[in-house]
């Protein structure tokens, strides 16, 4: 009989499912399980762990979910080789349900702007900057077109720090942006809302030509200031009544 891997022991504790998670992850901590490596036949699994077929089944799904492994047919299961988007959707999933605080959110959103926005600085190429400026003069339009061009400035926001995050050149940094950018949507729609309806519009502007222009002289001094000063949550307080 074929001598079970290392990592394989027998589990007696409560929540079988998540110990079959454990075992498997911690092989892949201590490199026995690597990039690319097929795991074991689920009945080959169960027997070695002494658990039912069904517990190493789920375990499997989940980690399947989380982008961990990927089942390849009339193969077998694999781990995964590189970082998949969907390993961090359930850290979103999760803070939507947890309802963190505004305050909170706020930092996250600057501590991981700050960070993206000095990776940019760093690499971004002349092509990415043409874009950014343009993305800026497509904010400043949507702005010229009046009290009712919040929806399209609220785009042309969200493309150009999409933009600012692409030029980062890092797919980890570009995917937390983005995930702090879905959490933080509905504050930030408010926000620029208010600006608009309130007069405040160009305030909006001198902000993300601030940011413009820090990439574009690549100035990392004023960073921190810069980005914090982009950020209006004010501008919900002194929302006009309806």
């Amino acid at each position: 009989m074929k001598q079970a891997p290392s990592y394989l022991k027998n589990l007696k504790q409560e929540s079988v499912v998540q110990s079959v998670i454990n075992v498997l992850t911690d092989a892949m901590r201590n490199k026995e399980l690597k990039p690319g490596d097929k795991i074991p036949p689920e009945p080959e699994l169960a027997a070695s762990l002494g658990i039912a077929r069904s517990s190493v089944r789920e375990a499997i799904k989940i980690l399947t979910y989380l982008g961990v492994l990927e089942s390849k047919r009339s193969e077998g299961t694999f781990v995964c080789s590189g970082f998949k988007e969907s390993m961090i959707d359930p850290m979103v999933y999760g803070i939507i349900l947890n309802q963190d605080s505004f305050e909170n959110l706020m930092e996250l959103r600057e501590m991981t702007e700050t960070g993206i926005m000095r990776l940019a600085i760093l690499k971004y190429d002349k092509a990415e900057m043409r874009t950014l400026e343009g993305l800026l003069e497509d904010m400043r339009a949507a702005l010229d077109s009046g009290e009712e061009s919040v929806d399209a400035f609220f785009r042309a926001d969200n493309a150009f720090h999409d933009q600012i995050s692409q030029m980062g050149k890092n797919p980890l940094a570009d995917k937390i942006g983005r995930v702090v950018r879905t959490l933080t949507y509905a504050m930030r729609y408010e926000t620029v809302s208010a600006m608009i309806r309130g007069g405040r519009g160009g305030e909006l502007m001198d902000a993300h030509e601030k940011l413009c222009g820090a990439l574009k002289n690549r100035d990392l001094s004023q960073l921190e200031k810069i980005v914090r000063d982009s950020y209006f949550g004010e501008a919900l307080q002194s929302k006009p009544e309806k």
